[in-house]
């Protein structure tokens, strides 16, 4: 059973850590999700209230705003509105690019460039949930850009897998002499992705594109390709910056290892 890791609360917000291979929002009641999670959270705490004397008498399920989403393998910082002027204020943030989302990704063989920009129309495809890049007429197509460079090892948030694929290593994780530092078995690069569109796994689709695909992810790493079973991607919303919602104080969340 899921738990949930809260890494801050108060009246209008709620700032949690998703676990790998678990759902931001399911219509499924097979398995839990992050909301289901928080709700639970909130009625729980709510009841607690009302028993010790502290609030009124609650009624009705707890309200509770998703402002943006993380793909279900994907783990990460998430922040929730606790009530509807919260969300109003984040969700405005979030399309003026007011949002500073920033992610880690281990990939299996090092982008050409240190550091880069990737710009694509990308389309989504409903019936198989993949997406992929096309031309700018074709229907349905969106703008989809991000901005990445190479993490020098020493502050990798990952661990290199022993069994992964790899081809060659970044010069940023070498030594003056040459050789790799640590991890010598793992010759790929973590990348750190900031975000300008949100678009659907966007991430995924344009690493991959430039043949630098996430280890883990069956989707659209091709050595994954006939993989069966569950794999764990190796991509993480490992930092956010947003204001808050009330006092419009900074607010600024990162995460040192990625959650397991």
């Amino acid at each position: 059973m899921a738990t949930l890791n809260i890494l801050y609360e108060d009246p209008y917000i709620l700032v949690c850590i998703k676990p790998h291979g678990i759902a931001t929002q399911s219509k499924s009641i097979r398995y839990p999700d992050m909301v289901s999670l928080i709700k639970n959270h909130l009625a729980k705490n709510s009841t607690d209230s009302a028993k010790s004397g502290t609030h009124g008498k609650s009624s009705g399920e707890p309200y509770l705003a998703v402002i943006h989403r993380l793909d279900q393998p994907v783990a990460g910082i998430l922040v929730f509105a606790k009530t509807p002027a919260a969300a109003k204020d984040l969700n405005k943030q979030l399309q003026n690019q007011g949002f500073g989302k920033y992610y880690r990704a281990l990939v299996t063989n090092t982008p050409a460039q240190d550091e880069g920009t990737l710009e694509n129309y990308m389309v989504k495809d409903a019936r198989t949930n993949t997406s992929r890049i096309c031309s700018s007429k074709e229907n349905g197509a969106k703008i989809a850009r991000l901005h990445y460079h190479t993490v020098p090892l020493c502050n990798w948030l990952f661990t290199a897998p022993d069994n992964a694929k790899i081809n060659h290593i970044s010069n940023t994780n070498l030594q003056s002499d040459g050789s790799a530092s640590k991890n010598t078995d793992f010759h790929g690069s973590e990348l750190e992705v900031h975000l300008d569109t949100g678009r659907h796994h966007q991430i995924r689709v344009q690493l991959s594109s430039i043949g630098s695909p996430i280890v883990g992810d069956t989707k659209y790493n091709p050595d994954l390709a006939d993989t069966k079973g569950w794999q764990t991607i190796r991509l993480c919303a490992y930092k956010l910056d947003f204001k808050h919602p009330v006092t419009h104080k900074p607010m600024h969340f990162q995460l040192d290892a990625d959650p397991s």
